[in-house]
Parts: C-alpha cells; sequence; structure tokens
C-alpha cells in the first residue's frame, strides 16, 4: 500500500542535463500528482553580506546550500503537510522575499547538482538517478546557456568553469554517483532510460490511487 510519497533524486554536473531529464519525466504526466523541488531554491541567504561579498558565493559547493531546510521540508511532505518554499534572486545574489506554496504530491522530484551528496537527503529517496554527461559537453551548454541567458562574456563563463565549476564536480557531484540506482548517460537524449523511468513512475502513480 502506498502511503507516502516517493522521492526521486536527480542529479549531475552543471550543465549536464539533470534538469531537462527531471522535466521531461515531469511532462509525461500532466495530470498527475507529481512535483519537482529544486535545491537552488534553497541557497542560503545572504542579505547580511555586502553585494561584493555575495557575488564571490561558491554556489557548486555544500556549504551554499540550506540543505538542513530542504530536509526539514521534505519530512514535512512526507508527512502531508504543505510547505512554503523558499525562492532565490540571482540578480540579488541572496534569498528572495518570495515563497511558493507547496502541496503534498504522490511523487516528488528532487533535482540538484548536489542532492546525492548529504547522507541525510539520500535517506529520504527512493529512487536516485544520476545525469551523467562528459564534461566537454557540459561546458560547451554551459556557455551557450550563460552568453544566451545571463548575458555573460566568454571569458568570464570559462573562467568561472575552470575555477569553480570542474573542480567542485569532481569533488563534490562525481563521487555521488556511486550512490546512484541508475546512472543515465547523455541525459534527455537517452530514451530508453526515460522510458524505464516513466513506467515506474506510472506503476508507482497507479498503486497509490489504488490504494486511496
Amino acid at each position: 500500500m502506498q502511503n507516502r510519497p516517493i522521492i526521486i533524486g536527480v542529479t549531475g554536473g552543471s550543465g549536464g542535463g539533470k534538469t531537462s531529464v527531471s522535466r521531461d519525466i515531469l511532462s509525461h504526466f500532466p495530470d498527475e500528482k507529481i512535483s519537482m523541488i529544486e535545491h537552488d531554491s534553497y541557497y542560503k541567504d545572504q542579505s547580511h553580506l555586502t553585494f561584493e561579498e555575495r557575488v564571490k558565493t561558491n554556489y557548486d559547493h555544500p556549504f551554499a546550500f540550506d540543505t538542513d531546510l530542504m530536509i526539514e521540508q521534505i519530512k514535512e511532505l512526507l508527512a502531508g503537510r504543505p510547505v512554503d518554499i523558499p525562492t532565490y534572486d540571482y540578480t540579488e545574489h541572496t534569498r528572495s522575499s518570495k515563497t511558493y506554496r507547496q502541496e503534498p504530491q504522490d511523487v516528488f522530484i528532487v533535482e540538484g547538482i548536489l542532492v546525492l551528496e548529504d547522507k541525510r537527503l539520500r535517506d529520504l529517496m527512493d529512487i536516485k538517478i544520476f545525469v551523467d554527461t562528459d564534461d566537454d559537453v557540459r561546458i560547451i551548454r554551459r556557455i551557450k546557456r550563460d552568453m544566451e541567458e545571463r548575458g555573460r562574456s566568454l571569458d568570464s563563463v570559462i573562467d568561472q568553469y575552470l575555477g569553480v565549476v570542474k573542480p567542485m564536480y569532481h569533488q563534490f557531484i562525481e563521487p555521488t554517483k556511486r550512490y546512484a540506482d541508475i546512472v543515465i548517460p547523455e541525459g534527455v537524449s537517452n530514451t530508453v532510460a526515460i522510458d524505464l523511468l516513466t513506467t515506474k513512475i506510472a506503476k508507482i502513480l497507479e498503486e497509490a490511487r489504488n490504494s486511496k
């Protein structure tokens, strides 16, 4: 009997396709009780720092996240209670005053670069997925995204990637692959893996309906 939500963790490097995989899974279930929670929503409040200090934050390090709050809120959702999830203001480099109400669901996809890094968070997950994409593919995607969507210069994207993103990936993110139940090479283009996942989730949702 299904008596608590299923938690699916989706991780991988920046630009690796984890968000695309998560959204693709969601798109298969438009009428079901399934939602995504992003670890990026839980970047720490930095309002006590100057803007210049905030800009220097290493967003790829576990210390950048308020994972304690995320764990607390997921436990509330598991207990069937709604939560108010924070939002992050990337222009001000600190937490926004706005939150959004997340109601309990049958399935939650918990997505982010470090969602498998903290054992307490991992232990809440029923299925753990690592989206595995080559470094060169990830930097190309990141350059394209940051230049087109965020107005960044090529040099600044490359400097950040080589100085922070790549070292943090190999120190903190890539090692969490060993905790994954499923490793998806090349992300959303791996239709076989996506099909297997959506079939499994469809079965979970059907069981949830039948148990009510």
